[in-house]
């Protein structure tokens, strides 16, 4: 007589997100929040509108991080140092319009000299990362030793030491905003909570960190990013996408709030696409009441009023 085949029981399946209880969605909603809001009745010396340009200096890290080699998109990433930092600097400069660029770890070290020009000009220099890696997914202990090595290497380099951050994956792990707050950060540039600065509440406390909120229809890379073999092509004329600025820029202005945009230098570097960047720091000059300012000084305005 043959043996009984073994049942093996199946392992259970995990828990979809509806089979979920209350604590445990409840607990990854609230992690992280939007606490007080920090919009000041009146911006300084009256003016009406805060307008804060930042890029975000990748260069050659958006193919390092991915572990690739290609020498194309390396060479993609070399424009932004090359070509697209002169002519946003002299732009800025023809202006006087402080700004703030974010450098991975990794780019400061391959274009040092770029990153002294950048702080000796006035601007503001914040952490993006080592390597524009995706801090999201790391543990805690690696991505609290990159986030503090990446900014004692932009202090080397630059001789400015950084007070704010923007991540590399423009998102948060859940140890991300104590890691920030550990390091004495006074603010944070990656979340989407609001359209005016907030402070961040770390399950449910005050951390003392202010986020300056960005938004993907405020960012170059979504309308111009390419990648072939992807099938990611442009979509959007340099016309529109300024459209877009400019109407995000009216409504801030007309509820006297603050205007945030995000560039890329190997985007927005261009030369068909700088003339985005100058007619809407053209258009923005037209208004009265206009305080341009690093993401840093605005911070440390609203943290004060």
């Amino acid at each position: 007589m043959s043996a009984r085949p073994t049942i093996v029981p199946k392992s259970e399946e995990p828990e979809q997100p509806w089979q979920w209880p209350e604590a445990r969605w409840r607990g990854i909603v609230e992690r992280v929040r939007a606490g007080r809001t920090l919009r000041p009745e009146t911006w300084p010396n009256g003016t009406r509108c805060a307008v804060a340009l930042s890029f975000d200096s990748d260069h050659e890290t958006g193919e390092l991080r991915e572990g690739g080699e290609s020498i194309g998109r390396l060479s993609q990433g070399q424009y932004g140092s090359r070509a697209g930092i002169p002519r946003i600097l002299k732009l800025l400069e023809k202006y006087s319009v402080p700004a703030t660029f974010y450098v991975p770890a990794v780019s400061a070290m391959l274009h040092p000299d770029e990153q002294r020009r950048v702080a000796a000009e006035g601007h503001e220099i914040g952490i993006h990362g080592w390597i524009h890696e995706r801090n999201s997914i790391l543990p805690e202990a690696s991505e609290r030793d990159l986030q503090m090595r990446s900014a004692e290497m932009l202090e080397r380099v630059a001789g400015q030491r950084p007070v704010g951050i923007r991540t590399p994956s423009w998102d948060f792990s859940p140890n991300t905003l104590a890691i920030t707050r550990d390091m004495g950060l006074l603010y944070d540039s990656s979340l989407m909570a609001d359209d005016d600065c907030y402070e961040l509440l770390l399950d449910g406390k005050p951390t003392g960190v202010v986020e300056l909120p960005v938004e993907w229809i405020r960012d170059d890379a979504v309308y111009f990013n390419m990648n072939r073999f992807a099938s990611l092509r442009p979509y959007t004329p340099p016309s529109s996408v300024l459209e877009i600025f400019r109407r995000e820029f009216d409504a801030a202005y007309a509820e006297g709030g603050l205007y945030q945009l995000t560039m890329h230098p190997h985007i927005i570097g261009h030369r068909s696409r700088m003339m985005i960047l100058e007619e809407l720091i053209r258009h923005i000059r037209a208004h009265t009441g206009i305080w341009f300012a690093t993401h840093a000084d605005i911070v440390r305005y609203v943290k004060g009023s």
